[in-house]
């Protein structure tokens, strides 16, 4: 029988304020802020447990019951998109109504105390047509997704009409909405532009004017008075995020079907499922590859793979069990806020044309996710909410707790499934340790 060895010392974590300008209060007293670690709600750790649910992508009439459901699943925050070609797919007409309500799904949020962040774009991808960008934007005379003053009037108008929408529920004025994603994975992907019979050869640009871009975002959300304790960009592929302004987010994916529209045949091993110290100077991480010190943020993330849409040129089964794995592997590595894409499936809304990306479903957003596209409950929503509920009883003590691993896990190889992977968190307190072992038994 193999026998196993980690070594379970120096459990003490070195745990300091951010030196972000994020944070806020709003008109109770209450507080969100950030020690390089964890977020705090009034001073104390709280594990930020986020679920993606698109608005947008489902049946307004439904949205309750469902954000209930996410509620009974653990989740405490809620992250959606707003596609603006969603909104705007005619220029100078936008549309708030229905299922397009955004101040009414954060209302409802509201009722049933979550919080919310919202991805307020412009571009979004999300497998959204054109990257959630309106086709009337197609051969414009200026740059998008740069600081071409004339891109720009088109995003402030965007940015004041969401404003207006979402008035009076910012945390600051006792809502819910505590955070603002601004662009997403800028200057790291573009997205085709789409055409009625499939898509083009010409592509959106990932973007030209790196950190100046997302503060100039920033600057425009403020001034649309969508001024949040926590603005949140993506961090991955050298994507711009200014840390010290925004909280860069990472994530990861069991499958990735966009692959396939190269010369792979064969999806291949995922390094994911291996354990690492993301919350540590020392160490370089795959799939991490942040711009300042690891240890000066908190690791967090907007994107862990509670599922995967089918492309047309890759049709899997999503087997259940990989989400709760990513839950793990991520929390513990040193994550003390987890954000599942998407925790909620949908339905692509239909708008003057198709409103998906064409490599994938016109219609289904399923996504194989814990709650899908009809509300139904999968095998993945039962497995995390046992540990979403040990994290929100624990919280306190366990934010503090730091990753141990074992020195195997520097040699582990993605194709090895005999070896254990297994992982401790770890917190000196006084004469005890408070340590809690995690692993992923592989057939």
């Amino acid at each position: 029988m193999q026998e196993y060895e980690i070594k379970v010392k120096n459990g003490k974590k070195n745990i300091f304020s951010s030196k972000t300008k994020l944070g806020g209060s709003n008109l109770n007293g209450d507080k969100i802020s950030l020690t390089n670690y964890y977020m705090e709600k009034n001073n104390q750790p709280f594990i930020g447990i986020c679920g993606e649910f698109h608005f947008s992508r489902y049946h307004h009439a439904k949205w309750e019951d469902e954000v209930i459901k996410m509620k009974m699943g653990g989740i405490n925050v809620i992250a959606t998109y707003i596609f603006w070609n969603h909104h705007e797919e005619e220029q100078g007409i936008f549309v708030w109504e229905e299922n397009k309500n955004v101040r009414k799904f954060v209302e409802i949020c509201a009722k049933h105390q979550l919080y919310v962040i919202l991805r307020i774009g412009p571009f979004a991808h999300g497998e959204a047509r054109n990257g959630g960008l309106p086709d009337w934007l197609f051969g414009r005379p200026f740059d998008l997704r740069s600081n071409d003053e004339a891109y720009l009037v088109y995003v402030k108008r965007l940015y004041d009409e969401i404003g207006k929408q979402v008035n009076g529920l910012l945390f600051k004025d006792n809502g819910p909405i505590i955070g603002t994603q601004l662009e997403n994975e800028y200057e790291h992907a573009g997205a085709p532009w789409e055409i009625t019979a499939g898509t083009s050869n010409e592509w959106l640009s990932a973007g030209r004017d790196g950190d100046s871009h997302i503060l100039t975002l920033k600057k425009l959300a403020i001034e649309a008075e969508i001024e949040t304790p926590l603005y949140t960009c993506t961090g991955w592929g050298g994507a711009a995020a200014p840390s010290d302004e925004v909280l860069p987010l990472w994530g990861g994916y069991a499958f990735w079907p966009w692959i396939f529209y190269g010369d792979v045949k064969e999806h291949p091993p995922t390094p994911e499922y291996i354990y690492r110290d993301f919350h540590n100077n020392e160490k370089e991480n795959y799939g991490f590859t942040p711009t300042y010190q690891a240890e000066d943020l908190p690791y967090a993330c907007c994107e862990m793979g509670a599922g995967m849409t089918n492309f047309y040129h890759y049709r899997f089964k999503l087997p259940y069990e990989s989400v709760d794995a990513m839950a793990n592997i991520k929390v513990a590595g040193g994550c003390n806020f987890i954000d599942y894409y998407v925790f909620h499936g949908g339905t692509n809304p239909v708008g003057k044309t198709f409103l998906n990306e064409n490599a994938t479903p016109k219609i289904s957003y399923d996504y194989q996710a814990p709650i899908g596209e009809f509300g139904q409950i999968r095998e993945s929503y039962k497995r995390l909410k046992r540990l979403h509920y040990f994290l929100s009883t624990f919280e306190k003590d366990f934010s503090k707790t730091q990753t141990i691993l074992p020195d195997v896990c520097d040699s582990l190889n993605p194709t090895d499934t005999e070896s254990l992977r297994y992982a401790v968190r770890a917190m000196k307190t006084q004469d005890f340790y408070l340590s809690i072992i995690t692993r992923i038994m592989l057939k």
